[in-house]
């Protein structure tokens, strides 16, 4: 095995295009890294390299014949097992779905095709991707690469923690509720929440979602540098009509003051010393890169909107999701369940179109705090990564998992963009910040991350802490 799979996606898109190296040798090399270190992590939990290495050929037939490959010309990319892939089972970590085939590609997939990402492996998720932990009783446990004490996050931690040990140089991810940001932040690798409507997302092998996934949930990329991150949300967001909710925006909108806004303890929440210090540094990251970053007291409530989130979840017929998970019979999934059921069955019938209705005034809050300050900079999660499986270990530690990952939970029900910046380590653990902008201003972010980033960012590629 060579170091191809330490490269950076647009260096090792680079070589392949100048055919410096070839994008077979480029996926041989990336199937060997992936024989080494998946094993021990299980992030990667479906591949089959002879498909591999025919898509890696296509690509260096098409450079042979002067045809352009795309952008993402041969770059290992790994696919979570929750997005429609042809000839492989849409799973979502269900045993309930594990025979069931894609027939036709999921649009985010497409996009990575079309732009010339040869496609890797399915990551793992937990059952219903419902966690920020990584297990189910299909593909059993996701380990961080960096300690496996520590969750790599959730609910795409096996994304994180494939990108992290070098298995593809990107990994799609999917995020309703912080499934992208936060196991980015627990593996310390960066991760991008899109705006609702900027990557085209649909399964043909589902039924159509309720209206409160279909406005929170979105997909979007985990890299190891801002370049990267920045080149495969391009790619993910070619146009695609599949997605009712797709629309077309421009990668970079009007220019706007170099402002941020800094608040260390949104709404009250505890926030950890380290996570404070690291918002400090990143601070002061942005400002010797001319941002005027001024500290605020507060910000709209995350705490509504998270409230929005949860009941919009909760009441798009709760009853028929508490019976799927019933029949899995997962026991992440099912302590999920017993821990907001009281919440539930606490609804009444018109609560959709109530929170739909509260969704737009704190929306618009945010929209007119983001107008004043383009850039939010504020914590990923109010701790340092969590031991794993901590969510199980009680009724009191669930409630307290819940709390600290207010941010997470909250931005999605206003379908704002928002973008994890992995900025250093406290021992074992990563530590990160979190970027939010304005709608369809993941322009801002990303210029905000690669100022960040500048400055340090936790080493990786890693080889796998055992």
């Amino acid at each position: 095995m060579s170091d191809l799979w330490r490269l950076s996606a647009t260096n090792l898109a680079a070589k392949i295009r100048s055919r410096e190296i070839s994008a077979r040798e480029a996926s041989v090399d990336a199937l060997a890294r992936l024989d080494a270190v998946n094993p021990w992590l299980n992030a990667v939990v479906e591949h089959r390299p002879d498909d591999v290495l025919a898509q890696a050929e296509a690509i260096d037939r098409k450079l042979s014949a002067g045809e352009d490959p795309g952008p993402l010309a041969g770059v290992p990319v790994t696919i979570k097992c929750l997005a429609d892939q042809v000839g492989y089972a849409t799973t979502n970590g269900l045993r309930l779905q594990k025979d069931l085939i894609a027939t036709e590609d999921n649009p985010v997939v497409a996009n990575l095709r079309k732009a010339g990402a040869v496609l890797l492996g399915r990551t793992n998720t937990p059952a219903f991707s419902l966690r920020w932990f990584t297990n189910n009783e299909l593909h059993g446990a996701t380990k961080n690469p960096r300690d496996p004490s520590l969750t790599p996050g959730g609910s795409s931690g096996g994304a994180a923690s494939a990108v992290a040990a070098g298995i593809g140089a990107i990994a799609h991810g999917s995020d309703i509720g912080g499934s992208i940001r936060y196991p980015a932040y627990a593996c310390g690798v960066h991760g991008l929440r899109p705006s609702l409507g900027r990557v085209p997302a649909w399964n043909k092998s589902g039924a159509e979602r309720g209206i409160g996934p279909q406005l929170m949930a979105v997909s979007g990329p985990l890299a190891r540098t801002m370049a990267d991150i920045k080149a495969s949300f391009k790619a993910m967001a070619a146009p695609d009509a599949r997605d009712a909710w797709y629309t077309p925006v421009p990668y970079a909108g009007a220019p706007v003051a170099k402002k941020v806004a800094l608040c260390l303890r949104p709404n009250g929440m505890f926030v950890a010393p380290e996570i404070i210090a690291a918002l400090t540094d990143a601070a002061h990251r942005l400002e010797a890169a001319g941002y005027i970053v001024e500290e605020v007291d507060d910000t709209p409530s995350f705490r509504e909107a998270t409230d929005i989130q949860l009941k919009l979840w909760l009441g798009d017929n709760f009853a028929a999701f508490a019976d799927a998970v019933e029949r899995e019979g997962d026991p992440g999934a099912l302590r999920v369940v017993e821990g907001v059921r009281h919440i539930a069955e606490s609804l009444p019938p018109d609560i959709v179109a109530k929170c739909l209705v509260r969704r737009a005034t704190i929306t618009r809050e945010f929209q007119l705090f983001l107008d004043r300050y383009p850039v939010l900079l504020v914590p990923v999660s109010g701790v340092l990564p969590f031991p794993d499986q901590e969510d199980m270990k009680s009724v009191e530690a669930f409630q307290a998992v819940l709390e600290a990952q207010l941010l997470q939970t909250g931005l999605p029900a206003m379908s704002l963009p928002g973008l994890t910046v992995a900025t250093g380590m406290v021992g074992r653990a990563p530590v990160g910040v979190q970027l939010i902008g304005p709608r369809y201003r993941e322009d801002l972010l990303i210029a905000a991350g690669e100022a960040i980033e500048a400055g340090g960012t936790p080493p990786s590629p890693i080889d796998p802490v055992i």
